[in-house]
């Protein structure tokens, strides 16, 4: 059964520490590259594969980050305290509801098929429990980190210094709950279902810039000004 997602958590709750100066005075995903804040880059990729219920975490900055939200009618999920990723997700889940979720990192710049289309498309909830969008080592431009994942020829993964993940994927919110903490990585849930058998990846067929640091945004700029490059 396939079980097409119609939610999507933004996560927008982060210090920014990496960006900084920029992230002094603002939250990251307000960030702009290319003239746009970084959220509107997420949300482009939200609207056009056609997701309705929209929820973004907030803490640093809140009030800033939070009048952004209203200003794009998307839910913010206030932490007081830092939740991580895994904490936020499930601290979101009552104003998502049942069914599988995206989760979108806020500070990436994509080109090429919708990636959140592409997932899913694939996505099977009767095989899996997460299915990750990865880029290849080689063209994940602005990632400074080694790989995260090997990628086997049935789509299921496994730790490893392979493939990167994009910060985009899809989850069964049941799962969420395996984890009994109430802060901790998404990382943790990954492990736990990587040891199931059911967490996959997919390839993303397009350009990704990990737009992270200040040196980061002109990367993005360049991808957007020429996509076909990467694409």
């Amino acid at each position: 059964m396939r079980d097409r997602p119609n939610a999507v958590m933004l996560f927008a709750a982060g210090l920014g520490t990496r960006m900084r100066p920029l992230t002094d005075t603002l939250p990251k995903p307000l960030v702009q590259v290319a003239g746009r804040p970084l959220l509107d880059h997420a949300l482009d990729l939200v609207h056009g594969a056609g997701l309705t219920r929209i929820v973004a975490n907030t803490h640093y900055l809140a009030e800033q980050m939070e009048a952004a939200l209203a200003a794009r009618a998307v839910k913010a999920v206030h932490e007081p305290v830092l939740l991580d990723t895994g904490g936020g997700l499930r601290n979101a889940l009552p104003h998502l509801k049942r069914g599988p979720v995206l989760t979108l990192n806020t500070d990436c710049v994509w080109t090429g098929p919708n990636p959140i289309e592409c997932l899913c498309n694939v996505w099977d909830r009767d095989r899996m429990d997460a299915m990750l969008l990865l880029i290849e080592h080689d063209n994940a431009v602005g990632h400074r980190g080694s790989g995260d994942f090997f990628l086997s020829d049935d789509g299921r993964l496994s730790r490893g210094k392979g493939m990167v993940y994009s910060g985009l994927q899809v989850v069964n919110p049941d799962c969420v709950r395996d984890v009994q903490k109430r802060v901790f990585s998404l990382n943790e849930l990954w492990d736990l279902l990587a040891a199931r058998g059911r967490l996959f990846g997919l390839i993303h067929k397009g350009g990704w810039v990990d737009v992270g640091r200040p040196s980061s945004i002109a990367l993005a700029e360049e991808l957007l000004e020429f996509p076909n490059v990467r694409d």
